[in-house]
């Protein structure tokens, strides 16, 4: 044996596979023409940063030689291809160029182009946003398109750094990504829904399937209402709103809910607002009502803490009349939520007019009155205030022949899909440690990257829950009880501990995958040949 080399493949095979069947690397290259003294391509560059970004190890893009190090680059890329070529200078070009093709344009057409390939369904489109904290001083460059990178209201809680807001349109389909867009650190929520309404008019308009737009409660507002009057939308309607409140008391009063499942029920209102022919659905679930009991009770407990300094500051004082004292009382009791008076009783405090020991005869020259008070819950409102803070509002302008109630609630839960995808991007072990690139324009390059991880991730994951039913098989969860809906991230866990061994016996070359077991054997087979070709196992 002249050689012997041991190089990590774990999921990092699994991932190439599913980038070169999608074809990211070559629609990037259509778009950003290759350098030909250039050693690897962009669109080879921006796969090296998605591999480096899904292999969670929390490099930043200045480290991901190191990253490509121990990894068969062959297999993953293509013969001579070698780790010092993804090197931040070859990085950065690369975001340069995708800066300057245009970030939320190439993304599109990559998104676009991989829903056709996968056949995912973009019947309801999942809108959200989420905010990116950043360190540094981020000088503006000179090309006055790029975003600014500024305070904002940060959904980090990091209101001292400066941030850039990255905006996410998803598929209820597998939560891919079809639409991104980076803006300036202080833009609202209500101003990129806007916007984003408007550009959607003329794509649902020429859609040959219906479309429709799912969104928080951002969405809903009177200067977006003309728009939206025109799209087919499902959001939720904010607590804001005082009719949200009378219609959450009408439903309970009235009691008739329709069951959609044993833990889940609604009431439907039809109503006009906003110049809309609307449905309203008062959804109440058994969880929520679980969390709004929790969420009482501890606001209960603080009344009842700050009801005891208040007795205890008026029982301190002194009143003219039994009626100021009286008044005093009711003046506290109408700021209480969940507690009401129990009992109430005045002490006298006479003033004599003369001084020393007073006797039976002595004149009184006045009056002090002493409110003394006892409060207890008020468990009628206490209960109230559970049932109310247990509901919230779906609302939407399709019509029930088109989308029944079940269908509205399902779609609007569905938004959990964007929510998760933004918790994917944000992970500590993801591309975080990637955003202390300093130019603007560079930032805005690396979060269409990071959103092309996210749509590698999600087709990725979507694929293997499909087989998994398809097949009617299952793998084990973290507690390894079986489960037909693994996340992709546990799997990645699974696929651990693969090695390509390469051995030189008298100048021949040979290539042995290691470590493999039963589960990962059974996961791979999952993906297909090529996969099964790339990790030496039979398709089965």
């Amino acid at each position: 044996m002249e050689s012997f080399h041991v190089e990590r493949l774990d999921h990092f095979g699994l991932l190439a596979s599913v980038i070169k069947d999608l074809g990211l690397i070559g629609m990037i290259d259509a778009r950003l023409v290759p350098d030909e003294q250039e050693a690897i391509t962009p669109g080879e560059a921006v796969a090296g940063m998605i591999l480096n970004g899904l292999g969670f190890a929390n490099r930043p893009l200045s480290l991901t030689p190191q990253f490509f190090a121990n990894k068969p680059l062959d297999l993953l890329f293509r013969e001579g291809v070698e780790a010092e070529l993804f090197n931040r200078f070859k990085l950065g070009r690369t975001l340069d160029e995708v800066y300057a093709y245009g970030c939320d344009l190439l993304f599109s057409e990559l998104a676009l182009a991989v829903c056709v390939q996968e056949g995912i369904e973009q019947r309801f489109n999942h809108l959200d946003t989420t905010s990116f904290t950043l360190s540094g001083e981020y000088v503006p460059d000179s090309d006055q398109q790029a975003i600014t990178i500024t305070h904002g209201y940060s959904k980090d809680h990091r209101q001292d750094w400066k941030q850039a807001v990255l905006e996410l349109m998803v598929s209820q389909d597998g939560g891919v990504p079809f639409v991104s867009k980076s803006w300036d650190g202080n833009t609202s929520d209500t101003q990129i829904f806007q916007e984003r309404a408007k550009a959607l008019l003329t794509t649902f308009q020429h859609s040959p399937q219906p479309r429709y737009l799912v969104a928080d409660c951002k969405l809903y507002n009177e200067d977006n209402a003309a728009t939206l009057q025109a799209l087919g939308f499902i959001t939720r309607i904010p607590h804001t709103l005082k009719l949200v409140s009378h219609v959450i008391t009408q439903a309970l009063r009235w009691d008739t809910w329709q069951h959609l499942d044993d833990t889940t029920r609604y009431h439907r209102i039809e109503l006009c607002h906003y110049g809309m022919a609307q449905r309203w659905l008062v959804v109440v679930s058994q969880a929520a009502l679980e969390r709004a009991e929790a969420s009482v009770n501890k606001a209960w407990q603080r009344e009842s803490e700050a009801i005891d300094k208040q007795l205890f500051h008026l029982q301190a004082k002194r009143f003219e009349t039994p009626e100021t004292a009286q008044a005093a009382l009711a003046v506290l009791a109408q700021s209480w939520r969940y507690h009401q008076v129990d009992t109430s009783s005045l002490i006298e405090h006479p003033h004599y007019a003369c001084k020393g020991r007073p006797t039976p005869n002595t004149p009184i020259k006045a009056i002090d009155w002493q409110m003394q008070a006892q409060v207890r819950p008020d468990q009628d409102r206490i209960a109230y205030r559970k049932q109310h803070n247990a509901c919230f509002v779906v609302g939407t302008n399709i019509d029930v022949s088109q989308l029944s109630d079940l269908e509205v609630i399902q779609a609007y839960k569905g938004q959990a899909q964007a929510e998760g995808g933004f918790r994917f991007l944000k992970d500590p072990l993801f591309f975080v440690s990637s955003l202390f690139v300093k130019k603007p324009c560079r930032i805005q390059g690396l979060l269409m990257v990071m959103t092309c991880a996210l749509l590698v991730y999600s087709v990725t994951q979507r694929r293997l829950r499909q087989q998994l039913a398809r097949q009617g098989e299952t793998v084990p969860n973290q507690i390894n009880q079986p489960t037909e809906r693994p996340t992709l991230r546990w799997v990645f866990q699974l696929l651990e501990g693969i090695h390509r061994v390469r051995v030189t016996v008298q100048g021949k070359v040979h290539d042995l995958i290691e470590g493999l077991n039963e589960v990962q054997i059974k996961i791979l087979r999952l993906f297909g040949e090529e996969v099964c070709r790339l990790y030496q196992i039979s398709p089965g």
